[in-house]
């Protein structure tokens, strides 16, 4: 048992909206010292099989997380440890049994954060874990707002980045007592032997991020694609 270092929300390539390769995200995440990620693209299960798939064969002394940040009806929810795709744009408890029937861990990502689809309040739900902590924000009231609500229901807290960009992981650590594998991990997270803390995305990437966010909705509206 000891401590370990991960970041619980990241996206490559296989997200619309990012462009990171899953070579690039592992290489970072080892030299910048994480013990482990994972790998929550939009709707897919693609990245994070691929990314644990490709840290198995180059032996990086990192645990990939496989995952998927799914859209329901009322906003976004992340399942960790999942291989198989999950429908998109079913109900919350549809998606939350649906998680649990595949064994996963279901988190609330920045549930306050309505730009992200973030679900909102969270106290008629049957979770696992809630993100306090995500790098990408401008206040930091959305954090605080999920932090206070998750304390009150005594539901476990982690921490992701959300990086949309290579360089901002790990910009969000959750730190959990487990041993060096998967199920440990992810059973110390139900546990809640977690302890988050980080740092904001920088404004100026921040902003960058929104606006090229803003314009790829807008193309898709029109049917254009953005390289």
């Amino acid at each position: 048992m000891g401590l370990m270092h991960f970041d619980l929300h990241i996206h490559s390539a296989y997200s619309r909206d990012c462009r990171s390769p899953i070579d690039s995200i592992l290489k970072h995440a080892v030299d910048i010292g994480l013990d482990g990620i994972a790998i929550c693209d939009h709707d897919t299960v693609q990245g994070g099989n691929v990314g644990e798939e490709r840290a198995k064969e180059l032996d990086l002394p990192l645990i990939v997380i496989p995952g998927v940040e799914i859209t329901t009806t009322r906003g976004h929810l992340i399942a960790l440890g999942v291989r198989e795709e999950i429908s998109p744009k079913k109900t919350v408890p549809e998606t939350i049994a649906r998680i649990r029937e595949l064994g996963g861990v279901v988190v609330v990502p920045h549930p306050f954060k309505r730009l992200s689809h973030g679900i909102g309040d969270f106290s008629d739900l049957d979770v696992d874990a809630v993100e306090i902590f995500n790098s990408r924000f401008i206040t930091g009231e959305a954090n605080r707002k999920a932090e206070r609500m998750a304390r009150e229901m005594k539901i476990p807290a982690v921490a992701g980045s959300d990086a949309h960009i290579v360089p901002m992981i790990g910009y969000a650590v959750t730190e959990i007592s487990a041993e060096h594998n998967l199920k440990s991990v992810l059973d110390a997270i139900r546990d809640g032997k977690t302890r988050v803390y980080g740092k904001r995305t920088p404004i100026k990437i921040f902003a960058s991020q929104m606006a090229r966010g803003c314009l790829r909705r807008a193309k898709e509206i029109v049917g254009i694609e953005v390289k």
